[in-house]
């Protein structure tokens, strides 16, 4: 099951957004000419000083080369300046309270967002945001809480256990993530609307997910925990989305199922 996460999302999660970032281009260039450079330059020597046929020369070159670069070399630096090509970990500036995005199973009971709300508070941390999703075994719960500058992930995560919580996950976020969750999913229906080739690009910013481009992945088993979601696609039969570590709701399922039959209709409207 690991194997297939790290095979659909490619990496390390940002801490800010849960996803993958982009790398800067002029980043990922270095990065990718430190990978090959001294590849090609050792090569090219040995070959100068072995002085082959030329037709040898070129077919050890091409298929070396390709071999290291793309299968050895590239690939473990980038994992060795992951660090480097990661996206800036974003931090609130001095003086304004820190933004952290929470999501937390509670059980579904009376009291239990109450008990959650006063251990925040014991920390000074503010309940900006809530949206509540039923799930089988409780409710999952995703906030955005102010906090002071000061405090850190762990803390926030000790209360949230204390009060109950289960399956935490705690990113810091900006002020972003305050934009109201129907407002958002209104916003991105029009956009489908206006176009429905951005059906995928528009579900994976609702639900915060990654699309999954590499279709191979998907021939196996996929995981039982959730994290894998798929919707109708009117393209190429269906579209799917992971989020590791944290499993789709049914409420962002239909929310998703919901996007993929507005663009259907769109593109059955008459010319």
């Amino acid at each position: 099951m690991e194997q297939l996460r790290t095979a659909l999302v490619g990496g390390t999660a940002c801490e800010v957004c849960g996803r993958l970032p982009h790398p800067r281009r002029l980043r990922l260039t270095l990065a990718k000419l430190l990978a090959i450079f001294p590849v090609e330059l050792a090569l090219h020597a040995i070959v100068l000083a072995v002085h082959p046929p030329y037709v040898v020369a070129v077919t050890v070159i091409v298929i070396v080369t390709t071999a290291l670069v793309v299968w050895v070399v590239e690939p473990s630096t980038m994992r060795l300046l992951r660090s480097w090509l990661h996206a800036p970990r974003t931090r609130p500036s001095s003086g304004i309270d820190a933004l952290w995005r929470i999501r937390v199973t509670l059980a579904d009971r009376t009291g239990a967002l109450e008990r959650l709300t006063h251990h925040l508070a014991e920390l000074d941390a503010n309940i900006l945001g809530l949206h509540v999703h039923p799930i089988e075994d409780g409710v999952r719960d995703e906030l955005v809480v102010s906090a002071p500058e000061s405090t850190n992930p762990q803390s926030l995560l000790t209360a949230i256990e204390a009060a109950g919580g289960r399956d935490v996950h705690v990113w810091p976020t900006t002020t972003l993530a305050l934009v109201d969750g129907q407002t958002k999913a209104l916003s991105l229906s029009a956009r489908v609307v206006g176009d429905p080739g951005e059906l995928p690009h528009a579900v994976a910013e609702l639900l915060g997910a990654r699309l999954v481009t590499d279709r191979a992945s998907l021939a196996g088993p996929l995981p039982g925990d959730g994290t894998v979601l798929k919707i109708p696609s009117p393209w190429t039969g269906l579209f799917a989305f992971t989020r590791p570590g944290e499993p789709f709701t049914p409420a962002e399922s239909a929310r998703a199922h919901r996007l993929a039959q507005l663009a259907e209709l769109v593109l059955s409207r008459p010319g």
